[in-house]
């Protein structure tokens, strides 16, 4: 009880010195979580907007070529590997008939942007943005062909195997502008979409992770039947 003395300043600073490297590696950890949380909140919101944006794009493509009425309009193009003038790699137009009308679908890149236009019975109803930043070459349609369009003796029904190797593969798929040259008849679609993050800037850490790639193959139910004369 009568020692009354104090801490030295060695001591002093020793012990601030120690206090000051206990906080540096807290607040390193708080940052390093802070940068985990913004990269993974980026790749949930790209993988939700890229999901719901080929969903939108499967569902409609599934369409091509349905006829609800018993007097069904004439579909000439029920797929068309292109927008409304040009065969385009990025773009791809949909046709079917639904509650009697006729619904035109045009999904195509601008710019950044994936757009979805809506024609019925020949009229423009709306033009949607999709989705947003899409890179250069973010979205890529291939075809899946069975012969030629109209009747042709070759068609089962089935994709073709374009490169006789006994197997269905990458090789098989072919370009918009192969399809729109040789009038080929497509039973099958595939769609490669990319998006990148909203905001790549915001941590370095994003650049390693995002943009997302997904690639979904969907069937035309309505046009890989076996024709006939």
């Amino acid at each position: 009880m009568g020692n009354k003395k104090g801490v030295t300043l060695i001591e002093l600073l020793v012990g601030l010195v120690i206090s000051a490297i206990i906080i540096a590696g807290i607040y390193r950890i708080f940052i390093t979580q802070t940068r985990a949380y913004t990269v993974q909140d980026q790749v949930v919101d790209v993988q939700q907007n890229i999901r719901s944006a080929m969903e939108l794009m499967l569902r409609d493509i599934r369409m091509a070529g349905y006829t609800s009425n018993i007097n069904p309009v004439a579909l000439v193009t029920p797929i068309f590997p292109g927008d409304n003038a040009t065969a385009r790699a990025d773009a791809v137009r949909v046709e079917y008939q639904q509650g009697g009308n006729q619904n035109r679908v045009v999904y195509y890149i601008n710019g950044t942007s994936l757009m979805r236009q809506l024609y019925t019975n020949g009229a423009l109803s709306s033009t949607d943005e999709v989705l947003q930043n899409v890179p250069a070459n973010g979205l890529i349609f291939t075809y899946g062909v069975d012969g030629i369009v109209g009747f042709d003796t070759s068609q089962d029904g089935a994709m073709d195997d374009r490169n006789g190797d006994g197997i269905i593969d990458d090789n098989d798929w072919v370009t918009a502008a192969t399809v729109n040259a040789g009038n080929l008849n497509v039973v099958a679609i595939r769609v490669s979409l990319t998006v990148g993050p909203s905001n790549p800037n915001a941590n370095p850490d994003i650049a390693n992770i995002v943009p997302r790639n997904l690639v979904s193959t969907v069937n035309l139910r309505n046009l890989c039947l076996v024709k006939n004369n």
